[in-house]
């Protein structure tokens, strides 16, 4: 069916809706609309394809943008909004968003085992692997394929058998007021087959316990929660169901010098106040293993931050690295000799109160509010 009314109209509303609304709106009219609640009402099957083709284009981003600009237009030379137009396709929409209540999956296929469960390991590493990346080894354990029974779950020189409850397909249906429910078999647990005479050592499950070593490469510049995914590590599946995927977070120590915000590294750099005053240079070794020199100026205050271009963490799996960034701190001396204070205590009396514009000015400021 093509429908040459608005599609928000259909679904009652806003151009501007949320996708979320959009697909709150279309459940409560599909449920109002379905078939199965208006038994050979015509009108009802219509308005159900209607509100059905108009949630197919809004729902996706890309079809909802061309409509938005060009109308039914969009896809008139598709033969429809959403290609197909026979009543199953919208059955099969209906389902995917109904698929909660209605047991799941779609009509008559087979559920069959389900896959393996994914599994989480958490793995800590210094600031240094992070930034030159790391290969190691884990130890895991996990349940893998039965070797005795190959994963089938039956005992050797037997084999599974077809569910007669659901007919093997691993679902049951009943009727349920207007609807018809549809539910994992009792029987066969929705895997649609039955063992008569199960494996001994899997109990026919397929898979046991086992002890694995895995091999990890971890990439430079990874970052605090970044995860790493061995596919197909995880738990084995049931009865030869496919495996989970293994996930491997990361966390970074503590760094004893350096803080890290992305790819730029921090560090505070205490420096005496002549060279604070003269001016001259740091030498700051990296993570990278290079000497970094840092250009000081002459009359730089605390709190200054100097930045070293390139000398960061490197982009994770790009080209290039972060930056270095410096904040010196300026420290006042504690321990000086005798000819040190004579020393200062002559450029003390040298001092015209033009070297230090900043204290100058605020005291300035301040005996003039309070005279004021």
């Amino acid at each position: 069916m093509t429908t040459t009314v608005d599609y928000y109209e259909l679904l009652e509303c806003e151009r501007t809706a949320d996708d979320g609304t959009i697909k709150s709106s279309y459940r409560k009219l599909a449920m109002k609309y379905h078939p199965d609640r208006n038994a050979g009402c015509k009108d009802s099957e219509a308005k159900f394809k209607a509100v059905s083709e108009a949630y197919e284009v809004l729902k996706d981003p890309q079809k909802r943008a061309a409509y938005d600009r060009y109308g039914h237009a969009a896809f008139q030379q598709q033969g429809g909004a959403g290609g197909a137009q026979d009543f199953g396709a919208f059955s099969d929409i209906f389902e995917s968003v109904f698929g909660e209540f209605m047991g799941g999956g779609s009509r008559g296929g087979r559920a069959g085992p389900r896959r393996g469960a994914d599994l989480r390991y958490d793995m800590e590493i210094s600031l240094e692997e992070a930034f030159h990346g790391k290969s190691t080894d884990i130890t895991v354990d996990v349940s893998a394929p039965c070797d005795t029974c190959q994963g089938t779950g039956a005992k050797p020189g037997t084999s599974v058998r077809t569910c007669q409850t659901c007919a093997g397909h691993g679902k049951v249906r009943a009727q349920q007021g207007f609807f018809v429910v549809e539910r994992p078999c009792p029987v066969c647990q929705g895997s649609g087959q039955v063992i008569a005479d199960p494996c001994g050592d899997c109990r026919g499950e397929g898979r046991v316990e086992k002890t694995k070593t895995l091999a990890v490469n971890v990439p430079p510049g990874v970052d605090e929660g970044t995860r790493v995914r061995l596919t197909g590590e995880g738990e084995a599946g049931a009865r030869g169901a496919p495996p989970g995927d293994l996930y491997i977070f990361l966390h970074v120590k503590r760094h004893a010098i350096f803080e890290r915000e992305g790819t730029t590294l921090f560090a505070r750099a205490p420096i005496s106040f002549t060279t604070a005053a003269l001016g001259g240079a740091l030498s700051i070794p990296g993570l990278d293993g290079q000497e970094h020199e840092i250009r000081i100026p002459a009359g730089i205050q605390s709190g200054k931050q100097l930045r070293q271009r390139g000398a960061g963490m490197p982009v994770l799996q790009g080209r290039g690295a972060g930056d270095l960034v410096i904040q010196i701190e300026v420290e006042t001396p504690t321990r000086l000799s005798t000819r040190q204070k004579e020393l200062l205590q002559a450029f003390r009396e040298t001092e015209t109160g033009e070297e230090c514009p900043e204290s100058q000015g605020f005291f300035a400021k301040l005996k003039q509010a309070i005279g004021g």
